[in-house]
């Protein structure tokens, strides 16, 4: 035991060690890929048993030393070159990585691996026992001639390959996870073991490519592929910082064509003048759209406002009451008195008919509670407020009790699927020829981008919903008929112009979609 005390022994069973460590990565890495085609229950036990193959056959040709000495003498000579059997077993090696590697590549750069539809079909297990078993028989020769050359004690060099097995078999199974939830770095390991296997058969033919290149250039690309890892996990770190919803959004519309405007610029950069494949129509995408950023929306952009409801006065002269709901084309009317903010009740056409001609004015008896909500209420909690008022229209409140005005399920229908105007009613946008629109003021601007097919007018971090809301806000006062100004998309340029204007709010625009050459133009100015 005098042999234990000696330092050189344990210098050269730590060398030893990181070797034959270094030299059972390819074999860790191949083992990880091959186990991955089993059903996930049996790839631990197929990982085990190659590494324990492993080091049985180590360990087996460590013990026939003699044998393995032999295999360096020439066997046959073919065309001027001479092969021992080492080299028949390097070179059969070499040509299975090569092979092997470049299937496995092909499949997964092709994406052909699993089947387009059911469930995925797995490998027999034996059968990539006995790949392993292959592999195995490769790596194993070249791990234990690098044994002999480096130490004279075959105790020394069993325990080193006892413990090198022993430390794979402990990072295996985190390795394979690792390589198996990144495709890039399977992509790498393949391009190793096809350098491997290329080196394997160059030296069965005499050419020895020096081990430092190769692993110089293994480890050059392992720094290279941990950099790229790193900026694609701050990159998804930076990604989840974005609610989820806004980002499945994004997703669906992308998928269904609609651009975003950081794909508009990206491609006008890239191909100018180009037009955007799209594979749903325009109406399609519209109401995607319209579902997707429904939650987005305030409900000042989908409500009836307040100078444009329809409401009953009490204190009106029965007939005059009798005729205005006779002509108004609405189920529900606000019944209040003097003034809209005085609300009594919500009443239905048809009651309040019958009290009229019965009673001679509207009985409460007839009129529901009504049913109000803040103006800062979502449009998600709004819908279930709508479920719950059983088709009853509610009315829309601020902080200080003024009823701001009313929404029905027909609006926040009307927000997802477009206009349905009432028979009293004219569409707010209204085509006036090719690339031009009469608008309302009071349109709403995530109608109006729908309309137009571009992106822009909607601002979130701004109060105004409608396109009189845009235009006050970039003239910065109320603009007189005639005032026109300017709105510059990517791939399009809108000259809004007033038209009419009633009292204090602008009543009717009109729309011009101007020649690409401007839009061009504009983009320059503005780059």
């Amino acid at each position: 035991m005098e042999w234990l005390l000696d330092p050189t022994i344990w210098v050269g069973l730590l060398t030893l060690v990181v070797l034959e460590i270094v030299l059972g990565i390819d074999n860790l890495i191949f083992i990880a890929i091959l186990a991955d085609k089993l059903p996930p229950a049996h790839r631990d036990r197929a990982r085990v048993i190659g590494l324990l193959l492993a080091l049985v056959m180590r360990l087996g040709l460590l013990a026939g030393m003699s044998w393995l000495v032999q295999l360096k003498e020439p066997w046959i000579a073919v065309a001027g070159f001479e092969f021992s059997g080492r080299d028949l077993i390097l070179m059969v090696g070499g040509f299975f990585l090569l092979f092997k590697g470049t299937i496995e590549l092909h499949e997964r750069i092709e994406g052909n691996r699993h089947q387009a539809s059911g469930a995925r079909v797995y490998a027999d297990f034996w059968v990539i026992v006995t790949q392993i078993v292959v592999l195995d028989a490769v790596f194993s020769l070249d791990a234990v001639i690098t044994a002999v050359g480096m130490v004279e004690s075959l105790a020394v060099m069993m325990a080193a390959v006892v413990i090198a097995v022993g430390i794979m078999l402990v990072a295996s199974k985190p390795l394979t996870k690792f390589v198996n939830a990144h495709p890039t770095v399977v992509v790498l390991c393949l391009g190793f073991l096809l350098m491997i296997g290329f080196s394997l058969v160059a030296e069965s033919f005499g050419f020895k490519v020096p081990k430092d290149y190769l692993y110089a250039a293994i480890g050059f690309s392992v720094v290279i592929e941990m950099l790229n890892q790193i900026a694609r996990h701050n990159g998804l770190k930076m990604e989840t910082v974005r609610p989820m919803r806004e980002r499945t959004a994004e997703a669906v519309l992308r998928m269904l064509g609609k651009q975003l405007p950081e794909d508009v610029a990206a491609q006008a950069a890239e191909s100018p003048g180009v037009p955007a494949q799209v594979t749903f129509g325009v109406e399609e995408r519209n109401m995607v759209s319209g579902v997707l950023t429904l939650a987005e929306r305030s409900i000042h952009s989908v409500m009836t406002p307040r100078t444009e409801v329809s409401w009953v006065n009490l204190d009106d002269d029965p007939q005059v009451i009798q005729k205005q709901i006779a002509l108004a084309p609405h189920s529900f009317f606000p019944v209040c008195r003097e003034s809209l903010d005085n609300v009594q009740g919500i009443g239905r056409a048809k009651d309040m008919i019958a009290d009229l001609i019965t009673h001679g004015h509207i009985t409460r008896a007839s009129l529901r509670e009504p049913i109000l909500v803040h103006d800062t209420i979502s449009i998600i909690r709004l819908m279930d407020t709508l479920k719950r008022s059983r088709g009853q229209l509610v009315l829309v409140a601020d902080e200080f009790g003024t009823i701001q005005g009313l929404v029905t399920p027909i609006d926040v229908f009307e927000a997802i699927a477009g206009e349905f105007p009432d028979e009293d009613e004219t569409p707010d946008i209204i085509n006036d020829g090719e690339n031009s629109w009469k608008v309302d003021g009071a349109a709403d601007l995530h109608h109006l981008e729908q309309v137009l097919e571009t992106e822009g007018l909607v601002d979130d971090d701004e109060d105004y919903t409608t396109l009189a809301g845009y235009l006050l806000s970039r003239f910065g006062h109320l603009p007189a008929p005639g005032d026109t100004c300017d709105f510059v998309a990517p791939h399009a340029r809108y000259n809004f112009e007033v038209v009419q204007i009633d009292g204090r709010r602008i009543a009717q625009v009109k729309i011009k979609r101007l020649p690409e050459s401007a839009a061009q133009t504009a983009n320059a100015d503005f780059g």
